[in-house]
């Protein structure tokens, strides 16, 4: 009893300890993205939040018994709690275990996806980055991965620096590199930035373990936000020099 008494504060106060890290540095986040342009100190800069899944989809069901639906948005809390501390405006997809659909749709799946595109389209966000968690038919295979729409120099920018990220300062050993899709339906379907970030994979038991850890889904929904920030600093630096310049960018790759 005294042993878990004493691993349960010792969690306790690294917790705290992160925490206290985490809002030092998202102020310093903050700084980065707003220097020298009080402009942006309005919340202008805005990031869709989407956690996949959610009411009577539940994703994956990782091997500990963890639904993909659940961790998802859990994540995407934590993330959302961290970009409004960097003063970026953040609009969720979802914010409870609900789908996007009405109870007699004869397709709830559809009408969810496209309640989601809908959302982000009005939003008019930067970035969207869509939560989500992977599985394999073998347990060995792990890692996270980040995907963007095949073409868009935009989402790509924003996949490879949360993939390295991720892989940083949290998984070294992971070889993946972020990937381009034409084929998921939120990628097709808007013409916002967009990634979806598997956060990993929930049939692989050290995986799942982690990725349903409340300690493990603050580091990771934080990285997610730094390298978030990293993009964001370079979307104002852009829209600054078009408006020197008086150009544009429609952000596919030629």
């Amino acid at each position: 009893m005294r042993t878990e008494l004493k691993e349960g504060l010792l969690k306790g106060m690294v917790t705290v300890l992160l925490l206290t890290s985490v809002f030092w540095a998202a102020g310093q986040a903050a700084v980065l993205v707003n220097e020298g342009d009080a402009k942006e100190q309005d919340g202008s800069l805005c990031v869709v939040i989407d956690a996949g899944h959610g009411g009577i989809d539940p994703g994956k069901e990782g091997i500990n018994g963890e639904l993909e639906k659940d961790l998802n948005l859990q994540i995407a809390q934590k993330l959302r709690m961290f970009l409004e501390a960097s003063d970026v405006r953040v609009v969720m997809t979802r914010t409870t275990d609900m789908g996007l659909y009405d109870e007699n749709a004869s397709n709830k799946k559809v009408q969810d996806m496209k309640q989601r595109i809908q959302i982000i389209e009005e939003a008019q966000p930067d970035i969207v980055v869509s939560i989500h968690q992977n599985s394999y038919g073998e347990e060995y295979v792990k890692g996270a991965q980040v995907f963007y729409y095949k073409g868009s120099a935009q989402g790509k920018a924003a996949a490879e620096l949360i993939q390295s990220r991720l892989i940083e300062k949290l998984d070294p050993e992971n070889h993946r590199s972020a990937r381009a899709n034409d084929s998921y339906y939120l990628l097709k379907k808007t013409g916002r930035p967009i990634v979806i970030v598997e956060c990993g994979f929930l049939s692989n038991r050290e995986e799942a373990g982690k990725l349903s850890d409340d300690y493990y889904q603050e580091k990771l929904a934080w990285h997610i936000h730094m390298a978030l920030m990293q993009y964001l600093n370079g979307v104002r630096e852009t829209a600054e020099a078009q408006e020197t310049t008086g150009t544009g960018d429609n952000g596919v790759l030629s």
